[in-house]
């Protein structure tokens, strides 16, 4: 199986399956001299981890991250770094009664359909349970970040739980970290939890949507054509286990505006920068960071492993019906939150490196006739 490295310069290649003995990755790229230890990734990896409330999959997994090299004396070394996170919870008997059965909905059935062989244990490579690597390698971009960009800050959030979305005009960014959604609106936390529960209860799934803003980039990332800024963050939300649509700034909505609706207008700043009078474009214009908040929004759809029966074959090809049993997150989405923030963080700082590559240290607009 090929394909599991995403990034240009911060290269990270994540390894492991749900129910090996562990799962991690090896980033590669990492500039040298980067404060950075366990404790600071670990923050991130607690934000994602299984079991924390009732709303998400009861397994009791730690998620404690090793550091196995790449970092001497606290800080990066400029070789790789490889970041280990054992399985310490695995139940794989609670998938013995459909090792030979496909979920539907489920990427059982096209791993078998390309490699004849599957790890039906928690989906293996397939599940969810690979995201933690992402965070982990998304811990060490944030703390490069915080070297090379310290204005840079990642924040994401849920606006919206099955049919259910925020209301914008309750949106407070304290609430984030207050509820078990990550969601900006406190109203929506508690219609959620209540429809939640009972679809919970009910043995089903739901999806939702989850938003991912950074703010204090700087204008000049990204490059035309085929190295895009939104290009490889659209890459890169899509390749998060379970998402099916990805936007960026006004997204799909985008089409039912108008050209002098869409357009985001410009006037001169009192410090000398551009200032714009709204963000339809979430920050990203011709693939080129504006200096505005970079919006991203992705769509997770609803755990396919569900209490429900569903009509099936079996690798042998015979119609058959299926349950599954075992722990599982009534919406995958929830803990998505954090994986879309790594995976931000992480094609945010490949592309300052991509930029300081080709330009250097000076960002395109104090070249020209702008600031």
């Amino acid at each position: 199986m090929s394909f599991n490295t995403f990034g240009h310069l911060f290269r990270v290649t994540t390894w492991g399956e749900s129910h090996g003995p562990a799962l991690g990755a090896t980033v590669d790229g990492c500039p040298p001299g980067v404060p950075i230890d366990e404790p600071f990734i670990q923050q991130w990896l607690d934000r994602r981890r299984p079991g924390q409330n009732r709303f998400t999959t009861q397994r009791r997994e730690p998620d404690a991250v090793k550091i196995l090299s790449g970092v001497f004396d606290g800080v990066t070394t400029g070789t790789p770094v490889q970041l280990m996170i054992e399985n310490t919870d695995q139940r794989s008997k609670d998938y013995g009664d459909i090792k030979d059965k496909f979920r539907p909905g489920h990427a059982d059935i096209t791993y078998w359909q390309k490699y004849g062989i599957r790890d039906y244990r928690g989906g293996g490579r397939s599940s969810a349970r690979e995201t933690a690597a992402r965070v982990a390698a998304g811990g060490l971009a944030r703390a490069a970040l915080n070297t090379l960009a310290p204005e840079i800050r990642i924040q994401g959030y849920l606006v919206q739980l099955g049919p259910y979305r925020i209301d914008r005009a309750r949106f407070d960014a304290r609430q984030v970290n207050r509820n078990p959604f990550w969601s900006p609106d406190a109203q929506a936390a508690e219609q959620w939890a209540a429809y939640l529960d009972e679809l919970r209860k009910s043995g089903n799934s739901v999806g939702a949507v989850i938003e991912v803003v950074a703010r204090g980039v700087p204008a000049g990332l990204g490059a035309p054509v085929y190295g895009k800024l939104d290009t490889d963050l659209a890459a890169a939300m899509m390749s998060i286990n379970a998402v099916k649509a990805v936007e960026i700034g006004e997204g799909m909505a985008a089409a039912a505006l108008t050209g002098e609706q869409n357009a985001d207008e410009i006037r001169m700043g009192d410090d000398g920068r551009p200032v714009y009078s709204s963000n339809h474009a979430g920050g990203i214009l011709g693939g080129i960071s504006t200096g505005q908040d970079i919006v991203v929004r992705f769509a997770v759809k609803p755990t396919s492993s569900i209490l429900r029966p569903r009509r099936t074959i079996t690798t042998s090809g015979e119609d058959t019906e299926i349950v599954t049993k075992g722990r599982h997150d009534p919406c995958v989405g929830i803990r998505a939150v954090p994986v879309g923030e790594a995976m931000m963080a992480c094609v945010i700082l490949d592309h300052i490196l991509l930029h300081r590559g080709q330009i250097g240290s000076a960002v395109g607009e104090t070249r020209g006739q702008i600031g």
